[in-house]
């Protein structure tokens, strides 16, 4: 069993720090989640930081996903977020392209466990505001682009991973041509739907092989549909 503890006894008193260990243990309650790297960044990332809804900081570690105001988009559930960045098997050398930057908390997590990430967020606010967040908490290894995430980021292509944070119909063919030999790609796919529908979507992950691309169904989710400008 993976156990969850605190550098110092600082971090005891620290209510956030709290509530990101209870966090964590949710996450493992599911079964899903075992990579201890990523327990341990989830354990570390203040995903309150990434709120901007009047919501008590402890308040943000709840495994739920959580609106981001006057957008349509969402701060993914926790769980998600871990589920899919084990799902990339990030060993801290790799470059990552995520596709929907939102409030850049994903980026955060994906960045303290790979060498670069570059984010790619279509709404321009998002983009200006995630980037600003980044660099105030200190992460220096993430660059966040206004664009189109049907169009991935050609100038710093190709990348060792390539995960999307909302749900195209089908993975656009230009994200698989972005992505090395070798390299894996993860995304949610599917319609969206009224939530009385339940889940339409299955989180897929891709690696690209040089005999061709091979999948992996790793269960229905929930997504936001991907944007597309053109």
């Amino acid at each position: 069993m993976i156990s969850v503890t605190y550098p110092d006894a600082s971090a005891k008193e620290d209510k956030t720090a709290l509530a990101r260990q209870e966090m964590v243990r949710t996450i493992m309650a599911y079964g899903a989640v075992s990579s201890p790297a990523v327990l341990e960044v989830m354990n570390k990332v203040p995903r309150h930081e990434f709120i901007e809804a009047e919501v008590e900081p402890r308040l943000a570690y709840r495994d739920q996903p959580i609106l981001i105001v006057g957008t349509g988009q969402t701060v993914s559930q926790p769980f998600i977020v871990a589920l899919m960045t084990q799902a990339l098997e990030l060993s801290g050398s790799e470059r990552v392209l995520e596709i929907g930057t939102g409030s850049g908390y994903h980026a955060a997590v994906l960045a303290s466990l790979a060498a670069h990430v570059d984010s790619v967020e279509v709404i321009p606010a998002l983009a200006e505001k995630a980037q600003a967040r980044l660099l105030r908490l200190g992460y220096r290894n993430i660059d966040v682009h206004h664009s189109d995430g049907y169009h991935g980021w050609p100038q710093g292509a190709p990348f060792d991973r390539i995960i999307a944070t909302a749900a195209p119909l089908d993975v656009p063919q230009v994200l698989f041509d972005q992505l090395k030999s070798g390299g894996i790609l993860v995304a949610p796919i599917g319609p969206a739907k009224p939530p009385r529908f339940g889940p339409q979507q299955h989180l897929m992950r891709w690696r690209k092989l040089e005999s061709g691309v091979v999948s992996e169904d790793l269960g229905e989710v929930s997504f936001v549909p991907m944007v597309h400008l053109s």
